[in-house]
């Protein structure tokens, strides 16, 4: 159905440019909805997904003065560190003592120690930066506004909205998005306030254009800042579009090669679980909430669900079956009064009444569905057989019954923590050294409502933290004939070259594996030499960003459902698990195929299964998002697309060189310290 618009400024901008518009009276179509446009927004960079990677991407470019519009589907910036309750910052230890961190990652930490007194308001024992995740959201947001005034750009912050439809349309050679048609939504007068159900219950409703009896909606179009066809035809891009949010949303609705799940074993992935790759066995994802300690036992109801998925629940390991110590890991406010105690050789402080933990347990409230049937994240053939990919039938891309899934399971594991009395994992024979025992602690609360740190009235993280979403193919480029992937080989610390750790390559696979481990050296394997393997990750002559964490998984199960008895994870699927070398976020990692003024940022750029495992924590999230931001700004001053920065690979590029420049000389590193490809000395980096 096409819509006539009442044209504004910005949007005649677009008539005249012709780019998406078809010609009947600068009608645009948008899918078959009669519903009219409530608002329209210009913006410089359009970035979708309020997240870590989305908050630098703003940050960046309204210090370099830019529009900015930041949509978000839940009501706080931040992501992982606040809507999604994981406030628990995962630092290695040398880049943590050298500080070396994008420049809005330190002035976070620095607001985080101001705003407490002190960095770890939690006394965990997993980071040294603990915090409530409602705070960080306050902390978040006061920077954004800080960026705006010094920066003198705008920013148009765009809460409790989707992205529902892209504009795409021929713009020279190639293809750019001219629009985005974004949905926001608001309770409807005398229902309840936004955060009191969980986001299963209302993930549908938000992708429709439809006012509902929960909410009232308005349909608001983002476009190109306003610019006349003289300075439209000077440069190659009126804006760019930045896909951060934390299942690559935009990447599924653009239809751009990606990929999900495991990747098939190659010698680029060589400790892959599977031969062909699975689709649906991504890392799981998980329901953060948090629990305070109390003087005396609190009366513990047991969910209506609990007996499903009881038979999950453990603490993991012998070493680790102790409630202070599960307890004390993330935990996010402590007075610091507790007495000093160790268990399986960790030391912590025992919680104390007024204590409040975030708990987010591999065992414990992740979920990890592994098959067609219950997977999250809908891939290619799901999201076409469902009408996704259809105008106007985007609904997010998520599997909402499986949201609901992965909700009871987190509320069950809080019962389980503080009443249950069986374990998974323990060995039932008392004589095993296997063998331990779940004991209830009830001297705790569930806290919930809407002033609790989740900030929800049912006590959930607004949105589940996402370890892995879909993953960008990029552009072909040298070396790279497929398109660019960063690999588990670019930044595996493990010894991918033992035949006896690793699974069975090829003998033409293996000596590829010896090749691509052997850096300067690679044409000498090729040609008969022995390997001399390299001792670092792989240096690109286009990084704009860095990050360095272990290769950590979180696998998807064997069997499906993933709570059902005696169920173990994917055989196979933790091969590659391990250290890594500190590693770069390359720019071809952030340019997806097909389109020419979008970026991805966030852990949607282009690595494999085991690569994505190290890039998505925190640190590397805002490296990520801070790049996106610098290049885009950078892109729109300079008349060049960040596909034209890379297209002469591995001779760089005066833009390339140029934008680097801009990024170091704003304290954002694109590199560690001494990298150079005659470094291969890097234990000092823990």
């Amino acid at each position: 159905m096409k819509i006539q618009l009442k044209i504004e400024r910005p949007l005649a901008a677009l008539c005249l440019g012709s780019i998406l518009t078809i010609e009947l009276g600068c009608q645009i179509a948008f899918a078959a909805d009669p519903k009219p446009v409530d608002r329209t927004i210009g913006c410089d960079i359009a970035i979708a997904g309020g997240g870590l990677s989305g908050t630098a991407t703003a940050y960046e470019g309204l210090l370099a003065g830019k529009q900015v519009c930041m949509t978000e589907i839940t009501d706080w910036v931040g992501g992982q560190i606040t809507s999604q309750g994981v406030s628990a910052l995962d630092e290695r230890p040398t880049q943590r003592s050298k500080k070396y961190f994008s420049r809005g990652y330190l002035e976070f930490r620095q607001k985080v120690e101001d705003y407490y007194g002190k960095l770890n308001a939690g006394s965990c024992w997993v980071s040294e930066v603990c915090f409530l995740p409602k705070d960080a959201h306050k902390l978040l947001y006061g920077m954004l506004k800080t960026a705006e005034q010094k920066g003198k750009g705008k920013l148009h912050w765009l809460p409790n909205t989707v992205v529902k439809e892209l504009i795409v349309g021929k713009r020279g050679n190639g293809q750019q998005i001219t629009a985005l048609v974004a949905i926001q939504h608001q309770p409807q007068p005398g229902t309840a306030p936004l955060n009191t159900e969980p986001l299963s219950r209302t993930i549908d409703d938000a992708y429709s254009y439809r006012d509902s009896a929960k909410f009232q909606k308005q349909k608001i179009i983002l476009i190109p800042t306003y610019k006349t066809p003289q300075q439209q035809a000077a440069k190659p891009a009126d804006w760019y579009v930045v896909d951060a949010t934390e299942t690559g949303e935009l990447v599924g609705l653009a239809d751009v090669p990606y990929r999900l799940g495991l990747d098939p074993r190659s010698a680029d992935e060589p400790s892959s679980a599977s031969t062909t790759g699975d689709t649906y066995c991504t890392q799981g994802f998980t329901y953060p909430f948090a629990m305070q300690t109390t003087e005396t036992p609190q009366l513990q109801v047991q969910p209506v669900s609990y007996q499903q998925y009881a038979p999950y629940y453990s603490y993991e390991l012998k070493r680790l079956a102790d409630f202070g110590l599960v307890y004390s890991y993330r935990r996010i406010l402590s007075s610091g009064a507790g007495q000093k105690t160790k268990f399986g050789g960790i030391s912590y402080t025992a919680p104390t009444p007024g204590d409040i933990s975030m708990q987010n347990w591999t065992w414990g409230n992740d979920y990890r569905p592994s098959s067609a049937n219950d997977n999250l994240i809908l891939d290619r053939s799901q999201l076409q057989a469902g009408g996704q990919l259809q105008p106007g039938g985007w609904m997010g891309g998520l599997r909402a019954d499986t949201l609901r899934k992965g909700e009871e399971h987190a509320q069950g594991f809080y019962y389980w923590l503080v009443a249950g009395t069986t374990d998974s994992r323990a060995n039932p024979d008392p004589k095993s050294p296997d063998h331990w025992v779940k004991t209830p602690n009830p001297n705790q609360r569930y806290l919930s409502g809407l002033d609790s740190p989740m900030g929800t009235k049912h006590g959930l993280s607004k949105y589940p933290y996402i370890r892995e979403g879909r993953r960008i193919i990029g552009r072909p480029s040298y070396g790279h004939k497929d398109g660019f992937v960063i690999a588990e080989v670019d930044m595996s610390r493990n010894n991918l070259l033992d035949p006896k750790k690793m699974p069975e390559l090829s003998p033409a696979e293996y000596r590829r594996l010896q090749a691509n481990l052997s850096g300067v050296n690679a044409l000498n394997v090729l040609t008969g030499d022995r390997p001399t393997p390299r001792n670092r990750a792989t240096i690109y002559a286009d990084t704009v960003g860095i990050g360095h964490y272990a290769i950590d998984f979180h696998p998807c199960m064997q069997n499906s459902p993933p709570e059902a008895p005696n169920n173990s994870e994917r055989a196979g699927a933790r091969k590659g698990e391990g250290q890594a070398y500190p590693f770069q976020i390359p720019l071809r990692a952030m340019i997806p195929q097909k389109i020419d003024n979008m970026l991805v940022a966030g852990k949607s750029i282009a690595t494999s299964h085991v690569a994505a495992a190290a890039y998505r924590v925190h640190s590397f999230e805002w490296s990520a998002g801070a790049a996106a931001g610098t290049t885009a700004a950078f892109a729109l001053d300079k008349g060049i697309t960040p596909a034209q920065m890379v297209e002469n690979l591995p001779d760089r590029s005066t833009s390339l060189l140029e934008l680097r420049k801009r990024l170091e000389a704003n304290n954002n590193p694109t590199s560690f310290p001494n990298t150079s490809i005659f470094n291969n000395n890097w234990q000092e980096w823990k």
